[in-house]
Formats: C-alpha cells, structure tokens, sequence
C-alpha cells in the first residue's frame, strides 16, 4: 500500500485491523538425572512463574501503547503458567509515527492481559525426554491488537526477556477497514519481513529463515542459536567435570533436539 505517517487514510469509522505477533521461544538443558530435571523444572517454574509473567506482559502492554482493562493469571500444578490480559488503545490519543517504521521496538527503562477486542496472553510448558535427558522450557505470547497500535513493537522486549535457543515467530494481519469511499484496506502498513523488528545484535546471534505469504499478510520467521557452549545447558555443574566421550555425546543429543524443533521434523540418526 505504501502508507507513510504523512499520507494517512481517512477511515470511515475506525481501524477494524486485527494484527496478532506470536512469539514462540525454547531453552534448552541436559539434566542427567532425575533430580536434576526436577530442579530444573523447579528452577523454570520460579523464574517464570504466573507474577513475572504478569510484569513482562505489562511491560508489552506499555511498549504497543494499551491500556490494561482486566488481568487473569495461574500457575499450575505440577508446573507451568498462563497469563492473559485484555486491553485497548485505551488512553492513546495519537499513535506514534514510529509504529509504521521496519524496525526494533524500544526496551522499557525499567500475564495475560485483555484489551478491548485486543489481548495478550502467555503459557509455559516445561518438558522433558522420558529417556535421554534432555528437559525443554517452551513459552507461548501472543500479542494481539485492533487498531492502529502495533504488537510487532514489543518484539525486541520479548526476544530479551527470555534465554532462547530457539524462536519461532509469526505475525498476520486479518480483517479489513474502509476508508471514506468504501474501499477496502487489508493492511494499513508496509512490512517486508520480521527480521527488520530485530535489533542486529540479536540477528548476528541467530540463522534465520524466513517463510512469508505476502499477499495473504502472513510472516514467519524461525531462528536457532549459532554459537553452541556446552556449559550454557548443563544445570548445576560445568563440561569440565565430563569426559570428552561424555562432553560430545551430550552436545550431539542436544543439538539434534534442537534441529529437530528449528525444522520441526523427526531427525534420524
């Protein structure tokens, strides 16, 4: 469309837009024995609890500009956690022209959310292999607007609240507005890819891929950690403490678990 903050359409009524970013991260440990992976998940399950979840949420709901209406949050039993919030563009009188720009959102100086017809929303699922070791971290955010606010803004918050190994992230635009004349708009932005809302220093960390349908307003965007350290995936103790036989057959568990997730098939030996 070509839409530039200098050149806004005219709507008849307002942005009926729905923009939804889904961020999808994993982190990964290799907890040798049973009481390591129930550390683990105990370790998960208090860093990411139901209350931090609430703030990251809120901090999303600042960075995009909603306004917070009601919050629910729950942490589960075993493990894991939900938070919703439902929100609206609230108080924003003015959106910022910054919103419209292919690039980074801003990080806030300092769990599920909801908005009006606009929500945002949250859950953990920790995991583990019943025989080889490995224990998995998933979290689910969905950042969900209608209007002019954008979600794609609180893309670079997210990526750093979180240790990823991996990320699968995806944004779509549905429904229409109208402007005066009656035309239909089916987006009110110009994006040509997700990597372009995120900052180069986390693109340098990661290989990424890109599959988009452009004409549908669909964009997918999965990115897997370069540098591999072996020390960053075992929990409680260091590679040195491992034989080398140890060291690489650990690595080898760990980076076919991730392959595996970053190209979502079953990788045969």
């Amino acid at each position: 469309m070509g839409i530039t903050p200098e050149e806004r359409v005219t709507l008849h009524g307002f942005n009926n837009l729905t923009k939804t970013l889904s961020f999808n991260m994993y982190d990964m440990c290799y907890t040798k024995t049973r009481e390591e992976r129930e550390a683990y998940i105990e370790y998960i399950d208090e860093q990411y609890n139901a209350d931090r979840l609430t703030h990251i949420l809120n901090q999303v709901s600042e960075i995009i500009g909603a306004h917070i209406l009601n919050v629910a949050k729950q942490d589960y039993v075993p493990q894991g956690a939900s938070v919703i919030l439902l929100v609206s563009e609230g108080p924003v009188v003015e959106v910022p022209t910054e919103s419209y720009e292919e690039s980074p959102g801003p990080l806030p100086d300092s769990v599920v959310c909801q908005l009006d017809k606009s929500h945002i929303t949250v859950h953990t699922y920790p995991e583990y292999h019943p025989h080889e070791g490995i224990s998995t971290f998933r979290a689910d955010i969905d950042v969900s607007t209608c209007g002019e606010i954008s979600p794609l803004k609180a893309l670079n918050y997210l990526i750093n609240s979180f240790d990823t190994d991996i990320m699968n992230i995806d944004y779509r635009v549905r429904g229409f507005t109208r402007d005066i004349g009656g035309r239909k708009l089916f987006i009110d932005h110009e994006i040509s890819s997700i990597q372009n809302y995120i900052p180069d220093e986390v693109r340098d960390q990661f290989d990424m891929i890109d599959v988009n349908v452009y004409q549908e307003h669909i964009f997918h965007t999965k990115c897997k950690l370069r540098k591999f350290d072996l020390d960053n995936y075992l929990f409680g103790y260091t590679k040195s403490t491992l034989s080398e036989e140890e060291q690489d057959k650990i690595t080898r568990l760990l980076s076919k678990e991730m392959d595996e997730i970053y190209y979502g098939k079953n990788i045969n030996d």
